[in-house]
């Protein structure tokens, strides 16, 4: 696969983790908190990768999106600005996903949902995959 089809495709998978972080809090009832902020944690995870992988640098198999977005700075210091919305997001990789760990309300998805989109368009831009 030629690496900007790579690319887009990291990116098709994190809007797709969008898509489905929206359609389970916003759609269906009860509204699906938990799994719902696990999507935008792995929208944001994707598209740091997809970031990396436009640098060419192979991504560590990791899902710390702190660690992510400093290999990121470390590139292009602009990713500064989404380091706020990466520590947001960064707990919703297997802390949601469990009971008796983190239990997201509405309105920490509300802002996961849109930490997610904002780091998804930051990536997206930076690549000029799509």
């Amino acid at each position: 696969m030629p690496e900007i089809d790579l690319i887009k495709e990291w990116l098709r998978y994190a809007n797709n983790d969008l898509i489905s972080a929206r359609h389970l809090f916003e759609d269906l009832y009860p509204k699906q908190t938990e799994i719902a902020a696990y999507h935008c944690q792995q929208c944001a995870e994707k598209a740091l990768k997809a970031f990396l992988f436009f640098n060419d640098i192979e991504p560590p198999r990791i899902h710390n999106l702190i660690k992510l977005c400093e290999l990121c700075k470390n590139i292009d210091a602009e990713f500064s600005i989404i380091k706020d919305d990466c520590d947001y997001l960064n707990p919703l990789s297997a802390e949601v996903r469990y009971p008796n760990e983190l239990t997201p309300d509405e309105s920490m998805v509300k802002s996961a949902i849109a930490r997610a989109q904002k780091i998804y368009d930051f990536c997206t831009a930076k690549t000029n995959a799509l």
